[in-house]
């Protein structure tokens, strides 16, 4: 029970920039406009990354950070935790206008997003390619 009173608190001193900036809202809203994204990244080791930490690693605030998006609600690497916390973008009369989107707290991610988890800080980093990578996260819809 202290373990997990703990946990809360350090969840919530690292949400509380996130949180007073934009809602999360949880990819099942984003699923909604993005069913092709949706499922080909339930397949992927972002939606896993929670479950791919020990017990122990996944009280440690080193490892949440980069293997959840906004806890405690939402385990696993979804799609607010490259693209922005979607309370204020996620509704189709926004995402239709993608500058109006960015505004409201899109994020087109970059080498730079992902190189926040993906960098030598990481116990099993192996070297990272963006090029390379974008393709395993999801599909991506052709224009």
């Amino acid at each position: 029970m202290k373990r997990m009173v703990i946990v809360g608190l350090a969840l919530l001193v690292l949400a509380l920039p996130l949180m007073a900036a934009h809602a999360f809202v949880g990819p099942e809203k984003c699923k909604m406009c993005h069913k092709v994204e949706y499922t080909s990244w339930q397949a992927t080791k972002h939606a896993k990354a929670w479950n791919s930490l020990k017990p122990a690693e996944q009280s440690d605030a080193k490892c949440m950070g980069c293997h959840s998006t906004n806890l405690p609600a939402m385990t696993g690497v979804s799609c607010e935790a490259c693209h922005g916390a979607g309370g204020d973008y996620w509704k189709m009369s926004v995402m239709k206008d993608q500058k109006l989107a960015i505004q409201n707290g899109l994020v087109i991610p970059t080498k730079e997003v992902c190189e926040k988890c993906h960098n030598k800080k990481s116990p099993t980093f192996k070297g990272f390619d963006f090029e390379k990578s974008k393709g395993l996260v999801h599909d991506v819809k052709k224009k």
